[in-house]
């Protein structure tokens, strides 16, 4: 934990006043009305702090919460509508929608900015990085969104067309295009210019290329049961130029004291208390004998040797009497101590991951294990536990018969991303793995959804287009599957 510089981050507000100047009739109009302290556009580091800060403490948030339960890590006492996967009913969280559209807005407005001032030419790459970071969330949660069409202000629709996940994917501006740009416009920059506002690596370009190749890494092994992708990952790999360690992983800290320290440690204890270790999780990390599991959960109340005790996930809440002290609350990181806790972008111990997968199915040419060993030696350094010496060659072992290889290295991805709750349950859809329960209370029919609702307001202010994704999806469904879901 904690391997990347310590960047204290301070509580950012950026208000943008506005972005041009307005004309007026006269010259000498102009220059009395114009308060020479005042700036008319906001600076492109002020943007990019606020949109890497807020969009990684908000996801943080969500991830530990919706995400979380939908990835079946925690399960809900209370206000356990989403848990029940009502997902149209958020509660406590399950809202990303504008999140992802907010701080995409923000991040357009860097590229504005660098298209119309040649010295911000160094915000390009790692503005374009993260729209294709986040564009991939938004899409892997919702499928076909507003995309091409949308972020662009007062200067674009309010009522964006949705794209087809497809394009958003594949076509010029999109996911993979907007990297590759985003990679050559770093590898292009002469200036001497630095890139402030930096709050993942502080300036340093070339570990945003690193961080590029492995979301480039991730976004094709994603869609890679729709198109062939083992040339690029082959490429990728031989560079060697993606997060290899957890010193260049996309995280920043979060601190143990307000306003910086993770938002469940700033709401009250009842909430926090609503959260506890699922069952799924429990039978997984005990199976494997897994000492994480104390540090990502506790010993339940009434456990008289310290033992922990998971809860079926989407349990109904007003005819069950569960108490608490039954079972075992999250860890001390997620509240008390959380300057060991990161706001996760992208991490090595995931690329590794990704890359055993590509390894096993014959996408990459070189040895599947060894980098399953790799980042599973990886998560355990990542979230502060010593990994027993046996670990790897007892419960952790690698098989590489049928399918086992498979399941086992997803299982570990999965449990290294618990911060990341949304991409164990993306992973579930792609993959299968692991295999997650039948819950208890469904109010889906007992089927597991595989993807987000769009949200109410875009009915209401983007009707026409909104009707015709619902349309598209069953009356927007969460059992319609998305492009790439072919499992």
């Amino acid at each position: 934990m904690n391997t990347i510089h310590k960047t204290t981050i301070k509580s950012i507000v950026v208000s943008i006043l506005s972005l041009w100047t307005v004309l007026s009739c006269t010259k000498d109009f102009e220059e009395i009305n114009t308060n020479p302290n005042s700036p008319v556009t906001v600076q492109p580091s002020l943007l990019l702090r606020q949109v890497i800060y807020d969009y990684g403490e908000q996801m943080s948030y969500e991830g530990f919460t919706a995400g979380n339960l939908l990835g079946q890590y925690s399960t809900a006492l209370d206000f356990n509508l989403f848990d029940r996967h009502n997902l149209k009913s958020p509660q406590l969280g399950g809202n990303p929608w504008p999140i992802f559209y907010k701080n995409l807005r923000d991040n357009e407005i860097i590229l504005e900015l660098v298209k119309e001032n040649e010295t911000y030419t160094v915000y390009e790459g790692p503005a374009l990085i993260l729209k294709a970071y986040m564009t991939a969330g938004l899409t892997d949660l919702f499928g076909d969104v507003p995309y091409s069409e949308a972020f662009k202000g007062a200067k674009g629709s309010v009522t964006p067309k949705y794209d087809s996940q497809e394009s958003i994917y594949l076509d010029e501006g999109g996911i993979l295009d907007n990297l590759d740009k985003g990679i050559l416009a770093i590898q292009n920059y002469d200036g001497s210019i630095a890139l402030e506002g930096d709050i993942l690596f502080n300036g340093d370009l070339q570990a945003w290329v690193r961080f590029a190749n492995s979301l480039k890494i991730k976004a094709l092994m994603r869609i890679s049961d729709k198109i062939d992708v083992a040339s690029d990952l082959q490429s990728i790999f031989d560079s060697g130029i993606y997060i290899q360690e957890n010193s260049q992983n996309a995280i920043f800290n979060f601190t143990d004291g307000e306003p910086n320290n993770f938002r469940l440690a700033r709401l009250r204890v009842g909430d926090f208390n609503n959260y506890v270790l699922s069952e799924t999780m429990f039978e997984i990390m005990t199976n494997l004998n897994d000492p994480r599991i104390a540090t990502l959960f506790r010993p339940f109340a009434n456990s008289a040797d310290g033992e922990f005790n998971g809860l079926i996930n989407g349990i109904d809440a007003s005819q069950t009497s569960i108490s608490p002290a039954d079972y075992s609350l999250t860890g001390t990181i997620f509240r008390e101590n959380t300057a060991r806790l990161d706001a996760n972008f992208m991490t090595s111990m995931e690329t590794q991951f990704l890359l055993a997968e590509a390894a096993l199915k014959g996408l990459i040419t070189t040895d599947s294990k060894s980098l399953y060993e790799l980042g599973v030696t990886q998560s355990f350094d990542y979230w502060g536990t010593d990994l027993p010496a046996d670990y790897l060659v007892t419960s952790g072992a690698y098989d590489s018969s049928g399918t086992n290889a498979l399941v086992q290295i997803i299982t570990q991805k999965w449990i290294a991303n618990m911060i990341n709750g949304y991409e164990g349950w993306i992973e579930y859809r792609r993959t299968g793995f692991p295999q997650l329960k039948a819950i208890s209370a469904s109010l889906n029919n007992n089927i597991i959804p595989v993807r987000m609702p769009y949200p109410a307001e875009e009915e209401a202010l983007n009707n026409v287009n909104y009707t015709n994704a619902a349309r598209a999806t069953n009356d927007n469904s969460i059992n319609v599957k998305v492009w790439w879901d072919v499992n």
